[in-house]
Order: structure tokens, then sequence, then C-alpha cells
């Protein structure tokens, strides 16, 4: 998540204080990607540098300063929201984590991928019921479209990590009917030159 775009998408909504675009940024996100006012203010120095925001008028009372989206900062905002997310950059920490598990010698990729499963069969349990909350109140649009998204995407990754388990199994058979050691990296996987063994 972008959250220089993510404060600029709150500002169209109008001029506001940093302390404002945080609530308001966990409000619209179910505190899912949670903030720190620090975060909010260097991202709005930046904002400010690059011409995409302006101070509007004097601090307040409390010395906070609003911010208001510049022309600059809405055309970047339309372009934000009409460019797709890139998927392929890869930088996947779990998928990072199973690759070097299955080429580490005395690893237990079976555990890793168990306890991953637990935790990500715990986390859905939890969207569930918090999605049922959700569905339930009629301003709630935001955070049930955020909950979705992590529904679907640990539904996704428990579906993943039964395919890593099945196929971590089919290697240790064919190591065992080759006589490899069990230590030896799978047939199927990369080695350390990048290619196939």
């Amino acid at each position: 998540m972008s959250i220089r775009h993510g404060l600029l998408a709150l500002l169209e909504r109008g001029p506001s204080h940093g302390y404002q675009l945080r609530a308001e940024f966990d409000a619209a996100t179910g505190a899912t990607w949670p903030l720190n006012v620090g975060q909010v203010y260097s991202t709005l120095d930046r904002l400010e540098r690059d011409g995409l925001v302006a101070a509007e008028g004097e601090p307040d009372a409390e010395g906070r300063i609003a911010y208001r989206l510049t022309e600059d900062g809405r055309r970047e905002l339309h372009t934000w929201f009409a460019s797709p997310v890139s998927s392929r950059s890869g930088r996947d920490e779990l998928s990072i984590k199973l690759a070097l598990a299955v080429t580490t010698p005395g690893v237990d990729v079976t555990a890793v991928v168990q306890t991953q499963r637990s935790a990500t069969m715990t986390s859905l349990q939890e969207y569930t019921r918090l999605k049922t909350r959700a569905d339930g109140d009629a301003g709630e649009l935001a955070w049930s479209l955020v909950l979705d998204a992590l529904v679907f995407r640990a539904e996704a990754e428990i579906r993943w990590l039964d395919h890593c388990e099945a196929r971590v199994a089919r290697a240790a058979a064919r190591r065992r009917q080759a006589g490899t050691p069990s230590s030896a990296p799978a047939a199927d996987t990369p080695s350390a030159t990048g290619g196939r063994r």
C-alpha cells in the first residue's frame, strides 16, 4: 500500500492535518495497515516538497497544520487510481522463506508449511468473524472490502501452502526412490546458479 497515495486520496475529501489523516486512514482500512503520526507527517513533508500538497492557512490552536491537495496532487492521485497495482515484484516474504527452507539442509519444510497454515487459518477465521460483523453495518463498505481482500488472500495462501506441501512430499518420495540423501535439494528446486537441477 502506498501511504503517499492513500494520503492524497484522503486529502481529495478536503484539507486535513496529520492526526485527522491517520484517523481517516485507520477508519477506511479498519486499522489493517496502522500508521503512526510520524509516518503521516514525514509523508506530508515529501508530498509538499514534490508540490502535491500545500499547507492550508495557519496552524490551529494545537500547532497542527492542515494540508490541501494541489492540482498536481490531484493529477497524481487520478493517475494512481487509473493504474494497476503491480503484483510482479515477487518480494513475498513467505515465498522467499519457503524457497530458502527447501534448499537449506536440516530444515523440516513440512513443519514450516504446517506452522504457516495454522497461523493463516487462525487469521482467516478472525477475518471471517470481523466480516460477519462488518456486513451488518450500513456504512462499513470500505472496511468490508478490505476484509474481503484479506479473506481471499488467506484462502489463496492456504491453497498455495497445500500445493507446496504436496510438492515437497513428491520431491522427498523421488529422492527416496533414487537413494538420494534427504538433505539434498529436491530435483525440481532451483540450484544456486538459478537453473534447475
